[in-house]
């Protein structure tokens, strides 16, 4: 049976339709094309290091402007194909890339899980969800979850006033804009108490938003808080 419904129904790419081999997987176009981060990255912020990089290691941003989280992984840059298949994510209704894009931060990610590490996502406000639909983060976080078999805490985190978005801004506006926006959800705080929280995000370009719920974890008493994200753009590219 599986083989008729390959027959019938064959697998394509991910983002350009092609036949390929296995299911929602890329073409080896597609792939070449995606920006996937393979060396050792910043161990704060998972942009990927030149020269003779070796595993702990920091970029220059996050030696001069320490993070308020532990560790960071990313996946992907924000880049070719990376960028392309986080725009279908996040705006062309393509729910379905969670599942490989889940796969692939999972991956990223593993470095980081703990024996007592909790998921969550970074929130989207109540209005933004209406109108999308979703949380691209959450869809992310719950993959991840479930490939570590670690607890998943959709709404531990929430947005108590519906930003503007933030693509064109300076980090500093960034910031201010995101500033005081994020909250604990009273009745998850005990969750994290004494725990690790690994914060999901679909691109980290400043880091603004990441740091406004690092910083609200913290106070509500994790034990530390770590971030991985889909795809992490690089300033320098």
């Amino acid at each position: 049976m599986q083989r008729l419904a390959k027959l019938i129904y064959p697998a394509q790419c991910l983002t350009c339709d092609e036949m390929i081999e296995v299911t929602r997987g890329l073409c080896p176009t597609c792939w070449s094309n995606t920006p996937f981060i393979v060396d050792h990255p910043c161990e704060a912020c998972g942009r990927p290091l030149i020269g003779d990089a070796q595993e702990g290691d920091l970029c220059d941003d996050c030696c001069a402007h320490p993070r308020a989280w532990d560790r960071g992984r990313a996946a992907m840059l924000y880049a070719g194909n990376g960028r392309s298949i986080v725009l279908r994510f996040k705006h062309g209704d393509r729910t379905d890339l969670a599942y490989s894009a889940g796969q692939w931060l999972a991956n990223a990610a593993a470095p980081l899980i703990t024996p007592d590490t909790v998921v969550a996502p970074v929130p989207l406000h109540w209005v933004r969800i209406l109108r999308r639909r979703y949380n691209q983060a959450a869809l992310l976080a719950a993959r991840v979850a479930k490939l570590h078999d670690r607890p998943y805490i959709p709404d531990l985190l929430k947005r108590s006033s519906a930003t503007r978005t933030l693509d064109g801004m300076t980090a500093e506006q960034r910031r201010d804009t995101v500033a005081g926006a994020i909250r604990i959800t009273v009745k998850r705080a005990d969750n994290i108490k004494g725990k690790r929280v690994l914060l999901i995000d679909d691109v980290m370009t400043t880091g603004a938003t990441l740091t406004q719920c690092a910083e609200v974890c913290l106070a509500a008493g994790a034990k530390g808080v770590d971030v991985a994200v889909l795809a992490r753009v690089d300033r320098d590219t």
